[in-house]
């Protein structure tokens, strides 16, 4: 790692659990300053403990993203802490599923409002601490559902799907600025929320991935740490699919 890659500062949404935790850690080995973003405090310090007893630095970080002044104000805060800010990934998020018929209208918008629009204003915010420092990467984690849409998953297949076009969208504004904006869709992952999954569904899943396993958090963390390094510099506006040949 270069000295100027080892100051760099990054948030991280969801950051409590699961993929965001993985990323976390992955950015501070990286040699990030990390800013944990999620609701749970305890866990948020719990990952603050483990960064540091690996010899990382972390910051936490309570927010609810569905309130979006509240979002706005605490990225705002991380930037003039820090007076920079690098790395924006948007992995938070949230499920409400239904079938078609049967979802409320505010099944629809809770998940609206956390999967897409707080990436909206997440990218929004970070855009003029980025443009400041000429500097950015922001990453947004979507999912394979807002490719190939998923039965009981409207409002999470719109949500994701979005995010696809919000991605690609930003690349082309701000890529003069020098900033880049890529996203990831994971397919299966081994999480809390894939966990409780019986072990019928669990085997009907694997036998549906050419590679016939769960990918693993760190292998998302992986393909961030990737797009947010000197490495990935030329790459903007793309789709990596992370999901063992699923929808390949």
């Amino acid at each position: 790692m270069t000295e100027q890659t080892e100051q760099r500062v990054a948030i991280v949404t969801g950051a409590s659990r699961g993929i965001g935790k993985a990323i976390a850690k992955r950015l501070a080995s990286d040699g990030c300053k990390v800013a944990l973003v999620a609701r749970n405090e305890e866990a948020l310090n719990a990952v603050k403990g483990e960064i540091e007893q690996d010899g990382g630095v972390a910051s936490t970080h309570v927010c609810d993203l569905a309130d979006c002044n509240q979002f706005a104000g605490t990225i705002q805060a991380i930037a003039d802490e820090n007076d920079r800010l690098d790395v924006l990934v948007n992995n938070a998020g949230m499920t409400r599923d239904g079938l078609l018929l049967r979802m409320t209208e505010e099944d629809f918008d809770a998940v609206i409002d956390v999967n897409l629009k707080a990436t909206f204003i997440g990218c929004k915010t970070a855009a003029r601490p980025m443009m400041k420092g000429r500097f950015g990467r922001m990453i947004n984690i979507t999912s394979v559902t807002g490719i190939s849409g998923n039965a009981g998953q409207a409002n999470y297949a719109a949500a994701k799907a979005g995010l696809v076009g919000l991605t690609k969208t930003i690349a082309k504004e701000f890529g003069s600025k020098g900033i880049t904006a890529n996203a990831i869709a994971p397919g299966y992952i081994e999480t809390d929320m894939t966990a409780v999954l019986g072990d019928d569904i669990k085997k009907g899943v694997e036998q549906m991935v050419p590679l016939r396993r769960y990918g693993q958090p760190e292998e998302i963390a992986s393909a961030v740490s990737f797009l947010a390094s000197d490495d990935g510099g030329y790459v903007t506006g793309q789709v990596l699919v992370v999901d063992g040949g699923l929808t390949c």
